[in-house]
């Protein structure tokens, strides 16, 4: 039976729209699934490698997942005391935090209190309320929606404990599955659908598995030093920022106000704060210069914008899942776009051939 290029686009198209919808109704129990595709793409160069050395398939995804996993677990084991020494001196601390910053701010408030009247102030006072009241009511729901749309209490077991089997059987079979989904593809347009998918990958291998190297390394970096510094929380706000560096300079920019505002919190001495700066200038020197250049490269064609915009997207309509799924879709998107412009830029459509009003 054929079919027109009218219907087989209504076929794409209504193919992939059920598909969004599908992915929206079971976003709930997408995110194990999800998680354990994204370590079985991170892991299978390392599969394929230790195939090539003479083990069979099987084998070598038993000892990548034993070793991943294991190391993965002792890491939280070890970083799970640490951290909770760290809340437990954090929330100790808070009063003395509280005096500390006051101290500091009653001289800038009391100068522009001696510039406002008492109208003006009651003015103030009541709209500090309110925006408090709204800021700390978006806050409550932005949670509620992150709870609710993945890190909740069975998500977090499910990930525990799904997650690997789903990590071990997707990474046995990965080059199946692609050789199947390969077989799928319609024969007269096989070849230009493998190239774009090339690219896809390349751009998906390129951001995800070097950016999520240069994370791992930023944030050993970052929680290492900070901690050095003597500040406070600084191994959690350290491991943040560089987990946080997977959304381009926005990791950097929170973790360096919070540990800022800490430092001033704690005291404010200058070597706390040089300590702090000195950080983050190496920190930055080292992601910007030597690990982003080697590991993630200029190839991969994602503006930071369209990186932030389709995680905080990805976010807001399908949770975490639509986290862990943002940057390969705005993957898909970027190839498919270019595709079409440099398909665009060749037709009459852009050089206008052909039209009666180009020939007078």
């Amino acid at each position: 039976m054929s079919m027109s290029s009218g219907q087989r686009l209504r076929f794409w198209l209504i193919g992939g729209a059920a598909f969004l919808v599908l992915l929206y109704l079971l976003r709930g129990v997408m995110l194990p699934f999800v998680a354990g595709m994204a370590v079985a793409y991170f892991l299978d160069p390392l599969a394929d490698r230790m195939e090539r050395a003479g083990l069979s398939r099987t084998l070598a995804t038993a000892i990548i997942c034993l070793v991943f996993f294991g190391m993965l677990g002792l890491g939280l084991t070890l970083l799970a005391p640490m951290i909770q020494s760290q809340v437990v001196t954090f929330v100790q601390k808070v009063p003395s935090y509280a005096e500390s910053l006051q101290l500091r701010a009653l001289p800038l408030l009391e100068e522009v209190y001696s510039h406002l009247s008492p109208a003006d102030l009651d003015k103030l006072r009541s709209s500090a309320g309110a925006y408090a009241g709204t800021a700390m009511e978006w806050g409550l729901g932005v949670l509620k929606g992150v709870l609710s749309g993945g890190i909740a209490v069975m998500s977090i077991l499910s990930l525990l404990f799904i997650t690997p089997v789903v990590t071990f059987y997707l990474l046995r079979d990965w080059d199946h599955m692609v050789a199947k989904v390969d077989s799928w593809l319609p024969r007269h347009h096989a070849e230009t659908i493998r190239f774009e998918l090339r690219e896809i990958d390349r751009t998906i291998a390129g951001f995800v598995r070097g950016q999520a190297t240069v994370c791992i390394v930023l944030a050993i970096f970052y929680g290492v030093g900070l901690t050095l510094t003597g500040l406070d929380l600084g191994l959690m706000i350290g491991l943040g920022t560089g987990l946080g560096a997977f959304v381009p300079y926005v990791g950097m920019l929170i973790g360096l106000i919070a540990s800022i505002g800490l430092a001033l919190a704690q005291g404010g001495e200058w070597h706390l704060l040089g300590g702090v700066g000195l950080v983050f200038l190496i920190g930055n020197i080292l992601e910007g210069n030597v690990m982003t250049p080697k590991l993630v490269g200029d190839r991969v064609g994602l503006h930071p914008v369209w990186i932030i915009f389709s995680l905080l997207a990805g976010g807001a309509l399908f949770g975490f899942v639509g986290i862990l799924l943002a940057v390969p879709a705005a993957s898909v998107i970027g190839v498919l776009t270019r595709f079409a412009l440099q398909n665009y830029m060749k037709s009459s459509l852009y050089d206008g051939a052909g039209d009666d009003y180009s020939k007078s």
